[in-house]
């Protein structure tokens, strides 16, 4: 996966409590097995109507967010199944970061094994990212992964937490594949050991 270390964008303002899965990614685009091509269908029954135009009033289809790569939400972001194909919907679309006083659990580590950065903050601190990202695109917010800091369009400062294991993989671009190889020196020695010891398994 592509790493994060710094992130500079618009952030879309979405003032929703209990945003579910199924609302990031209806269940009818579940059955691709691909990562790429969801990011059209994300929010895909709030940004579009029946007749598949789309709804200017939604904040994803507004001229100053069409190009967001930070969401900044209520509590609970992700919610209902644990379907990856959520996140997947996200990066596809560009977003990088997503913002919220608290989220799923799996949604949340489904969001680290992709490269996005999930950021609980306290309410205060939504709050004031919220009425930042209201000021469209002439308010960018930057992240900065090694520091953990998120910094304001004015300049103001908020740190945040991320445990050091998810830090790292993000930093480094590093999913479960990559953990993995990471050990390939290990695996491919075990693997000697093993076939001199066990030649018939």
């Amino acid at each position: 996966m592509d790493k994060f270390t710094e992130l500079a964008g618009v952030a879309a303002p979405l003032p929703m409590i209990n945003v579910d899965t199924d609302m990031l990614i209806p269940k009818q685009h579940l059955k691709t097995i691909k990562r790429t091509g969801l990011g059209k269908h994300l929010f895909e029954e709030m940004r579009f109507d029946d007749n598949g135009d789309e709804n200017p009033d939604f904040i994803l289809n507004k001229t100053a967010y069409r190009d967001a790569k930070i969401i900044v939400a209520g509590k609970n972001f992700g919610c209902g199944s644990s379907r990856e194909h959520a996140p997947w919907a996200l990066l596809d679309f560009g977003i990088r970061c997503v913002i919220a006083p608290s989220f799923a659990d799996i949604f949340y580590n489904n969001c680290l094994k992709n490269g996005i950065l999930p950021i609980a903050l306290p309410q205060e601190d939504v709050d004031k990212l919220m009425d930042d990202a209201e000021r469209g695109a002439n308010a960018v917010i930057s992240i900065d992964l090694a520091a953990q800091e998120i910094r304001g369009p004015d300049g103001g400062v908020i740190h945040f937490d991320i445990d050091p294991f998810h830090k790292k993989c993000l930093l480094e671009g590093l999913d479960d594949i990559g953990l993995t190889f990471e050990k390939k020196d290990a695996i491919a020695s075990f693997e000697e050991r093993m076939q001199s010891a066990r030649p018939w398994a």
